[in-house]
């Protein structure tokens, strides 16, 4: 008599094979929706910016190993009426401001990324060389200014961030990347005093230091899903006040003897309440950053398409209720995307420096509206509503990008 196969298998024995299968699946999944943020340990972009960071490397702590040199430079020709201990302080001093704000550094670099620091450091460092340049003898005030105080404010906001920029490309090999990184100090500590005495008369070291910043600046390269998220977030909360702060107004301007004036803003605080709650109970099944950018496109489209065009009290109560309840997924949902892409140790520091990017933003924001209703008329409110929707709009076309960064399918849970 024949018998399959499941009759001749114990039950135990088929109960491990289903939990091991079910792993095995388990596993395959993850693998196919794998974080595409994790460390690559190499390829182009990888080691490109091991190579940007270590020409960044030496293009400011190569400096302070090479100081030295200049010690020696300014005993014996430079600054030869002060005293060795004096002069050893430029360099002390130089050292201590470099170190003294590594931690704002890193929690800049957390939030805004190299893309801007970089370049922006190279600016710091650069000017403060040719000003080192400018310096004249016997005035030691000014190797204090130039090369102690500026040229260390900006070489801090990029060489500790290099370091830091090695945990998004490395895992295993971060050590050695880290090495090579710090190499580019040691070169300095190398080239540097060998080229002062032909270098510190003429142009000094600036135009070196621009080159290596500016090949720096070309490959460097950070996952950009935060760079997009936070920009999106800029320009929406650039507008996202505005309703606040002028639905009241443009009602009493367009129905000055209705009832409900007065009320619009609370209608729309009212809604928010359930705008700002509702998307923790469905962002596991939806995904955090659909629902932040769905929601800013209907916020964009609800301004536009209700606020702009009419000023009917109907018109005003629907627009109050609707962009109260989709704007206020922004402000809940944020804080949870910036962590979702975020190291854990890093999440703190990424949030704040987001709101503290978006500081800017809302500092301009309502009063840039404002202008556009110096006269409060119908015509003007249509200009400030215009205004709202677009940079709505754009913030929202950003926080997308930052959601097909994320994964290029739409239609998943992310």
């Amino acid at each position: 008599m024949s018998r399959n196969s499941s009759e001749t298998i114990p039950t135990g024995i088929k109960d491990v094979t289903k939990i091991e299968e079910v792993e095995l699946e388990e596993k395959d999944v993850q693998d196919s929706s794998g974080d595409s943020y994790a460390p690559t340990d190499g390829g182009w972009d990888a080691w490109g910016t091991v190579f940007g960071t270590t020409l960044v490397s030496f293009g400011t702590f190569g400096f302070v190993n090479a100081f030295g040199a200049f010690s020696d430079y300014y005993n014996e020709q430079y600054l030869t009426s002060y005293s060795a201990t004096l002069i050893s302080m430029i360099g002390a001093v130089q050292v201590f401001i470099l170190y003294l704000f590594a931690g704002t550094a890193g929690a800049v670099f957390d939030s805004i990324g190299p893309r801007y620091l970089v370049p922006a450091s190279g600016v710091v460092v650069v000017f403060s060389l040719f000003m080192l340049s400018l310096t004249k003898p016997g005035h030691i005030y000014q190797q204090f200014l130039s090369q102690s105080v500026l040229f260390s404010l900006g070489a801090t906001f990029s060489f500790f961030p290099s370091m830091g920029l090695m945990a998004h490309w490395f895992k295993s090999k971060i050590p050695y990347a880290i090495g090579c990184l710090a190499s580019g100090a040691s070169v300095g500590g190398i080239v540097i005093p060998i080229m002062i005495s032909k270098l510190i008369p003429r142009i000094g070291f600036a135009f070196i230091t621009l080159a290596c910043f500016a090949v720096g600046t070309m490959t460097i390269k950070q996952h950009p899903c935060y760079l997009f998220l936070v920009l999106g977030c800029w320009f929406t909360v650039f507008a996202v006040f505005n309703p606040f702060f002028y639905v009241d107004l443009s009602a009493e301007v367009a129905n000055p003897s209705s009832n409900v004036n007065g009320y619009y803003l609370s209608i729309l605080c009212a809604a928010s309440i359930f705008g700002r709650v509702s998307p923790g109970l469905i962002a596991g099944k939806v995904g955090r950053f659909n629902i932040l950018y769905i929601s800013t496109l209907i916020s964009s489209i609800l301004i536009l398409a209700l606020w702009y065009t009419s000023f009917a009290q109907e018109n005003l109560i629907a627009f109050a209720a609707l962009y109260g309840m989709f704007s206020g997924p922004f402000f809940s949902v944020t804080p949870s995307c910036v962590a979702e892409i975020s190291p854990i140790e890093r999440v703190g520091a990424r949030i704040g420096g987001t709101y503290a990017f978006m500081a800017s933003a809302t500092l301009a924001g309502t009063p840039i509206s404002g202008l556009f209703i110096k006269e409060q008329t119908r015509d003007n409110f249509d200009k400030l509503i215009l205004f709202s929707g677009i940079m709505s709009l754009v913030g929202t076309a950003l926080l997308l990008v930052s959601r097909i960064i994320r994964n290029r399918n739409l239609f998943a849970v992310a």
